[in-house]
This record gives structure tokens, sequence and C-alpha cells, in this order.
């Protein structure tokens, strides 16, 4: 079990938001946000890559994030992953600038489907090597699906065995954020985290709800130490409760 930091950017600053609030932020008066950072992204990076924290991620929270995604991955060349907005199109700027890995959701899964033409392109562009699916996703009628259209609208894309075992074929890695508990510090969806301990055979990294040591335990004993995992707005490095160096410290001990 590995911890792997994060860089939400959001407006072209670093932030720590309540992921679903973006689906309402037109309609509702805007994203909650959890924490505004005074540090750029290049701040960030650079802590990690002091840590020796590898496969990290910065997500790109909409438009205008593009110079502060770019600053952090000059920082950290190789140490970090970038998503949010990828396409077969732009996915070779960011490698080129430093990222180790691009990451894919919306870009592969279109009108509730998952969209094999795009992904084979993405695939023929970067290699599987490069690749990480976000298999972002919501409970429904006790099964898990992939949740599009900014978390609001369910695939038909069922997050199961099977269904990971042919994506696996296409990719290096999957990151599987816990949208119903994503940025509101409330723990980890068990049942999910079992599930993915259970059926993924790739490097897996759960994203979603984790608030303390105790739920880090819980992760690593749910998912057998299958399972790496990320941590947002827990962190007091985020505004949090939550310490970093002892996140650092405690997960450290399970790597290999």
């Amino acid at each position: 079990m590995k911890f792997r930091p994060c860089i939400d950017l959001h407006n072209g600053k670093v932030k720590q938001i309540v992921g679903e609030s973006l689906t309402a932020a037109a309609s509702q008066g805007g994203v909650i946000e959890n924490f505004v950072s005074a540090y750029d992204s290049a701040y960030y990076a650079d802590l990690f890559k002091r840590d020796e924290l590898t496969g990290g991620h910065v997500i790109m929270l909409g438009p205008g994030n593009e110079e502060a995604a770019l600053s952090a991955l000059r920082e950290y060349p190789g140490g970090l992953q970038i998503g949010g907005g990828i396409t077969a199109d732009n996915a070779a700027l960011y490698l080129e600038n430093g990222a180790s890995h691009v990451i894919v959701t919306s870009y592969i899964f279109r009108d509730g489907e998952l969209n094999l033409d795009h992904l084979r392109r993405i695939v023929s562009e970067v290699g599987p090597e490069r690749l990480v699916i976000d298999l972002s996703c919501k409970q429904r009628d006790g099964k898990w699906y992939v949740v599009t259209n900014q978390w609001k609208s369910f695939s038909s894309f069922e997050v199961n065995e099977a269904n990971l075992r042919e994506l696996e074929q296409y990719c290096n890695e999957f990151l599987v954020h816990a949208v119903d508990v994503e940025g509101k510090r409330t723990g980890i969806l068990e049942s999910l985290v079992s599930l993915l301990g259970r059926a993924v055979t790739i490097p897996t990294t759960y994203a979603g709800g984790a608030r303390s040591l105790e739920d880090l335990k819980l992760f690593h004993e749910l998912a057998s130490g299958r399972l790496d995992i990320t941590i947002g707005s827990a962190l007091d490095i985020f505004g949090g409760a939550l310490s970093y160096d002892e996140v650092v410290a405690y997960c450290k001990k399970f790597e290999s």
C-alpha cells in the first residue's frame, strides 16, 4: 500500500473541494471549497519530491489550470500523473513536460458507454504503459457503475471483476474515485474497497473519504494491502486535521 499524493487545481489554484459540488456550481452559486491554498502547485510538487512520493496525481478541475499543472509537472518530472480534460490530442504535451502517466475519464466514457474507439486511439498515442484509467463510480442497486457528465449520469459500465480485467489490457493503472464521499471526510466506502481489493491485478489507487490513521488501517485490511490510497482535504497541508507527515510515515511501512 502506497500513499499517492494529489494536487487538485481549480481556476489555477490548488484547492480541495467537494467533488459533487462541481456539478451544481452554475445553478447553486459555486463549488463547495474545503480549502484554497496560499501556495502554488510547484510548492506541493516539491514537497512530494522531497518525500519521494511517486505516482501522485495532478487533476485539472475545469479550464484555466493548464499553466499550474505544467508548473507542477516540471517541478517533479516523472513523479506525477496528470488528469482532467486529457485526450489523444493533448496527452503528449503533458508527457513531454514531465508527467509519468496521463489519466483519462470523460474522453473514453461517452454518452453513458465506454468508447473503445477513443480508448484505442489514446493507447496508440501514449501506450498502455503510460495510461491510467479513472473510474469515478457510484453504487446503484447494490452494484458499482462509472458515472460521467461531471458525475451526474450513470454509465452502463459496471465496475466488476470481469470488466476490470478487460480494461487492464489497455492501461497501466486504475484511479478509482468513490464519488459519494469525495471531499467529504466521512470515511472510506468499505464495500468498494473490498471489491477492488479482490478484483484488480494492476496498481490501483482509491480516492474518497479517508480522514484518519484508523481509516488507513481499515483500508489496508479490507484491500489486503493490494491497493494504494490518496487523501486530500483531510490532510493538514490542505486544511484538515490529519498529519501529512504521519500518513507518509504510516504508508512507507508497507512499501516493499
